[in-house]
């Protein structure tokens, strides 16, 4: 199985990759597309340069990686796709080759987390109309797409866990739950930058408390996330 997990930054998907990870039948790989999106772009990530030297610059090869062979030999290919990086010119037909899943989170817990990381992010850094367009995308294909929401599993990682995978066709691996400090041998480069957090834990972080306040001109991003954060959050998964 070819699994698309779809979120843009900050979702708790460096976490959910390093899960799946765990899994002695599955190989992960980690952002596909991120030195694609920077050459294409010419944005300036923190990191940029070396994501682009050390990456797959051209779409047409990733895609073919994502569709071929999971590395290792391992029944199950677990990719973390953020969907920013999705480029309008970046054909879409090989997602009905693969199991597309759209990890979502609140969008004033994304937006003050990314804010940490890089300055004055605009909508089109955080992946929310994106996340949003794809899921689409993955419906029209005829797919009937899982969501499911970084709170949740926060809350209660091995009950959602076993709701993903049984939604997915998977057992559930208790192994899923944890893992060593230090990082995984599957990070991308831009790692150094993005994961301090998740280096230094060993497992899923605690519940997440109240939603944090913004004000100017993050108040005005979450209101335009908004929108397609709901529409995704009405189909998640549930009991």
């Amino acid at each position: 199985m070819r699994i698309a997990m779809w979120s843009g930054p900050r979702n708790l998907s460096t976490a959910l990759m390093y899960a799946f990870a765990q899994r002695a039948d599955c190989a992960v790989w980690d952002e596909p597309f991120y030195a694609a999106y920077l050459e294409q772009t010419g944005l300036d990530h923190p990191m940029g340069k070396a994501i682009i030297t050390a990456g797959d610059r051209d779409p047409k090869d990733v895609i073919t990686k994502c569709l071929g062979p999971a590395p290792g030999g391992k029944a199950h290919f677990y990719q973390k796709h953020m969907t920013q990086h999705m480029l309008p010119e970046i054909d879409r037909g090989w997602m009905s080759d693969v199991t597309n899943v759209f990890l979502i989170r609140h969008p004033a817990r994304v937006i003050a987390s990314y804010a940490a990381k890089r300055e004055d992010p605009v909508p089109d850094d955080l992946g929310f109309r994106q996340q949003f367009e794809l899921y689409e995308y993955a419906r029209a294909l005829g797919q009937t797409p899982v969501v499911i929401d970084s709170f949740d599993i926060r809350a209660d990682p091995r009950t959602s866990l076993t709701r993903l995978c049984k939604a997915i066709g998977l057992a559930f691996d208790p192994a899923m739950l944890g893992w060593a400090k230090g990082g995984n041998i599957n990070d991308g480069v831009w790692a150094a930058h993005w994961y301090g957090a998740v280096h230094g834990s060993t497992g899923f972080a605690g519940a997440e408390g109240p939603l944090p306040e913004l004000s100017g001109e993050y108040a005005w991003l979450c209101g335009q996330a908004m929108p397609y954060y709901e529409a995704l959050a009405g189909s998640k998964l549930a009991d």
